[in-house]
């Protein structure tokens, strides 16, 4: 009996190519295919239904699964034949009823919609040359990220981009040859997998939506492909984008949403296992850290091996270089610490530190304040972030950059990426009274991104009548505290083009005249697009502002005496392997009025000055009775 049953797992493993999980979804094969579920204990039955089309239409075929006898959540069947191009649902009955179709958790391929899954060779999605693709070697401390969302890059006529909002925008060249030549070195995609809030069968018409309401994780989103009705298209679409990016030396970052899913009842996940994935109240309700009405239970053993089996397929088969975590709050410390563990370590791995809401969950949180507590992950720092423009729960309350002080020492903890350092006074910090991080790469220094206004938004909501040379000079001091931070610099997409967003503050799902970029502001503000060049070249040569080691930082940096609206320091360049530059100096004016810092009396050469940024120096100037200047509402950089 032993034989025979190993005989068959033999036969299976070859003629079934395994995919995401072996006791989960669909795994095909030419002469026959397997499918699989688990479900809660008490499941009474599964059907698998088989459809010809990705929607429409009465099943072509019925099976009843059965029930694993080692494994009472486990059902499987098989099906003899080649069931390629057609698609199945699962359907779970409980209590007498059930509860309703869908491709379960596991589906790696969807028809339109996602409502089923699809069965296909994925072998047969791999664009040429794409068992070639390799992700790029650049390392955490050298990484400079530039978060995009599909539609809004290439929509605009401007674009010159012909497959507008489509995965395809990213492999034409007028995109790639921007991208290389800002400089970044790294995409963040906003979330790109199967998401509910947009409907497929209907692209022809405006729609618009972030993508933060999931459906099905483990496949691409139909809306971002040239045809949702065929499985395959948005897949190898996907791949192809991937493989371009990767080919101009650009890492791509996605952005994962396990913290909640679109909705309760019609989940994957409730149909499948009513109540498992999902924290619940004292009271029995559900609990709502996430504040889209549910958060997910990574604690419990079946959603965080979901979560890092997940990861680990858009990793093998997407080639994926690393993960944002939205609201990675939600998570437990765990759950997310065993995710680094088990995937490689040059995977980049950053979340948003906090919820939306409490969570019904008494253990450690993956908040920013644990980070410390997970070694190898990232979080956002909102205190640089809020001590330039202003709080977040005030769109038209002023910072740093509006002349208010008292921020000083917030933009001194994101300029040392949020270590301990004995140059910054933690209590007047504004959020964190102590240092959360073990290395400065673990923290994401950035201004701006898609959530709250854009910065230009921000500056003209905050700044009493600011004009519109005031408005450049600051976004470019902005950019220049961010980018010269120790920490991991993040960047919102446009923000190179000067963009705005009419001043809309949360615009998930405004419209494109809201969201585009505008490409034409390149020619109508080229010292911005120069300026950021300049500042990225700037930052990639010289390691001086990318240490990547909190003992460096802590040998190396040190602080000017503060001043309000003014913030200074040295960086002893001599000490940092690697690094051409001596004494550098580097200093932030947000007065209107030019203000002065002391170094020692010499010559030095000025790589930053009012608008312009260049690395290979702008001018020298001679430090007279030990003293520069720095103009208003700018950024000086010099060094010797």
């Amino acid at each position: 009996m032993r034989r025979i049953t190993l005989l068959v797992a033999i036969i299976m493993a070859l003629v079934v190519p395994q995919f995401i999980n072996a006791s989960n979804g669909v795994t095909y094969g030419p002469r026959a295919s397997a499918f699989s579920i688990e479900t809660n204990d008490d499941a009474q039955q599964v059907k698998l239904r088989i459809y010809k089309d990705g929607m429409g239409g009465k099943p072509i075929k019925t099976v009843n699964m059965k029930r694993d006898k080692g494994n009472p959540a486990l059902w499987q069947t098989s099906i003899k034949g080649d069931l390629k191009g057609r698609f199945y649902t699962f359907d779970v009955k409980y209590n007498g009823k059930f509860r309703g179709e869908c491709p379960g958790i596991w589906a790696t391929a969807v028809g339109v919609n996602g409502r089923r899954g699809a069965i296909i060779d994925m072998t047969t999605t791999d664009p040429q040359g794409w068992n070639t693709d390799k992700r790029p070697v650049i390392a955490a401390k050298d990484l400079i990220i530039y978060e995009m969302h599909h539609r809004d890059f290439s929509i605009d006529a401007s674009s010159g981009i012909e497959h507008k909002g489509k995965f395809l925008g990213l492999t034409e060249p007028r995109a790639i040859e921007h991208l290389k030549r800002l400089g970044v070195n790294a995409v963040h995609v906003l979330p790109s997998f199967d998401y509910a809030s947009v409907d497929e069968t209907r692209l022809g018409e405006p729609q618009y939506n972030w993508g933060y309401d999931p459906v099905n994780y483990n496949v691409p989103e139909g809306g971002y492909s040239t045809d949702p009705y065929r499985p395959e298209v948005r897949i190898r679409e996907f791949k192809q984008m991937v493989q371009s990016l990767h080919r101009a030396g650009i890492k791509v970052i996605l952005d994962v949403v396990y913290n909640h899913t679109w909705n309760i009842d019609g989940s994957n996940f409730q149909l499948s296992r009513p109540d498992y994935f999902y924290r619940k109240n004292a009271d029995g309700s559900y609990s709502n850290g996430s504040g889209c009405g549910n958060e997910t239970a990574s604690e419990r053993e079946g959603m965080r091996r979901f979560m890092i089996e997940s990861v680990k397929y858009w990793i093998s088969e997407y080639h994926i270089d690393g993960f944002r975590f939205d609201l990675m709050g939600v998570h437990d410390v765990e759950t997310m610490n065993a995710i680094r563990q088990a995937v490689p370590q040059d995977i980049f791995i950053y979340g948003e530190g906090w919820s939306a809401g409490s969570c019904a969950y008494p253990g450690e949180l993956a908040m920013k304040a644990n980070i410390n507590k997970m070694p190898g992950i990232a979080a956002f720092s909102d205190e640089m972030r809020d001590a330039l423009r202003g709080p977040w729960d005030s769109n038209s309350k002023a910072a740093f950059l509006g002349g208010v002080k008292g921020n000083e020492e917030s933009i001194k903890f994101g300029i040392v990426g949020a270590i301990q350092h004995p140059g910054v006074d933690y209590s007047k910090v504004n959020y964190s009274k102590a240092p959360y991080t073990l290395e400065p790469t673990q923290m994401i220094a950035y201004v701006s991104c898609h959530d709250d206004m854009c910065l230009v938004d921000r500056l003209k909501a905050s700044v009493k009548d600011i004009t519109a040379d005031e408005l450049i000079r600051l976004d470019l001091l902005a950019q220049t505290v961010v980018m010269t931070s120790q920490g991991v610099p993040f960047m919102l997409s446009g923000e190179e083009m000067l963009r705005d967003k009419k001043g809309v503050h949360n615009s998930f799902e405004s419209p494109d005249s809201i969201n585009h970029l505008d490409w034409g502001n390149l020619e109508r503000y080229p010292q911005v697009m120069d300026y950021y060049t300049g500042l990225i070249a700037m930052r990639k040569a010289h390691p001086a502002f990318h240490m990547g080691s909190a003992d460096m930082v802590r040998r190396n940096l040190e602080f000017l005496p503060t001043e309000n609206c003014l913030v200074a320091y040295h960086i002893n360049g001599r000490d940092v392997p690697g690094e051409q530059w001596g004494d550098i100096y580097v200093a932030f004016n947000a007065h209107k009025r030019a203000r002065t810092i002391e170094v020692p009396k010499g010559e030095y050469t000025v790589v930053c000055r009012n608008i312009k940024c260049d690395p290979a120096g702008i001018a020298t100037v001679k430090a007279k009775g030990g003293k520069v200047t720095i103009p208003a509402q700018s950024a000086l950089i010099i060094h010797n």
